[in-house]
């Protein structure tokens, strides 16, 4: 099946969205719940699996969208046809601060390895499925686990990565350590594979984690600077500490519970 070729913009620095300009019976699909707007003349419809179309008759379809809930997905994708006579936009926003990587596939040999829950949009006709890692070293110390998530086709994709994005390439035999949880996506050439920081008072006291992710070109690799599980982390040791499952503890909490009758 034939990709799409949609033109696109993205718009915005830390907080951005990816603007898709479609011909007439273009369309795009979208991850369920990204869609930011889209204008008159746009068609939009839930489907299972990934929307590519690639996956023929009942089973298949049940086949693409379980492939897309083990990678942490939604089972349903939702695909914005163009209907209008002319040119029409549809927008997909980033869920949390970060960047935007449009991924042309067919530089990279049609196939991309991403992070699980990374896909934001992409051209129809880009099937989503699975890629397992091939040694359980990399599967269980991993930090984003046994399971990524593959795109495949000649069209173009979008990808969302926390902070900052850098774009590496590495040649043949080139060797980059990484923090796990800041590997956003790589070409398929890229041998990934995982590596025990050291020794053990590194690995205790360090702060960065008992194991590196492993990069070896050739390819290219994307590094997030930010990656969600420790902005969370972060924002869950700030927070102050609960009583009874709500409000904050101390005076302010006192002071709150007061007004808005938490203490009897």
């Amino acid at each position: 099946m034939a990709m799409d070729e949609i033109d696109f913009y993205i718009h915005g620095d830390d907080m951005q969205f990816v603007e898709i300009e479609l011909d007439p019976d273009e369309a795009a699909i979208g991850e369920a719940g990204s869609m930011m707007y889209m204008e008159d003349g746009i068609a939009m419809d839930t489907v299972f699996g990934d929307g590519s179309g690639k996956h023929g008759g009942v089973f298949g379809a049940l086949l693409g969208a379980g492939k897309r809930l083990i990678t942490g997905e939604s089972i349903f994708t939702t695909v914005y046809v163009n209907k209008g006579q002319g040119k029409r936009k549809v927008a997909f926003a980033a869920p949390y601060t970060g960047k935007i990587i449009a991924f042309d596939l067919k530089k990279y040999g049609g196939t991309m390895i991403c992070q699980k829950d990374a896909f934001l949009c992409a051209a129809k006709g880009v099937s989503l499925g699975i890629a397992f890692q091939k040694r359980l070293g990399a599967g269980f110390f991993g930090g984003e686990g046994f399971i990524m998530e593959k795109l495949e086709g000649d069209g173009m994709a979008f990808a969302h990565s926390g902070g900052t994005v850098l774009e590496r390439q590495l040649a043949p035999g080139e060797t980059l350590r990484v923090d796990t949880g800041c590997v956003v996506a790589y070409t398929q050439g890229i041998d990934f594979d995982i590596q025990f920081v050291g020794g053990i008072k590194t690995a205790l006291f360090g702060g960065e984690g008992l194991f590196f992710a492993v990069l070896r070109g050739p390819g290219t690799v994307w590094l997030q600077s930010l990656p969600f599980a420790r902005l969370a982390s972060r924002i869950f040791a700030a927070a102050p500490v609960t009583r009874g499952g709500g409000g904050r503890s101390g005076e302010e909490g006192g002071v709150l519970g007061t007004l808005f009758g938490g203490d009897d």
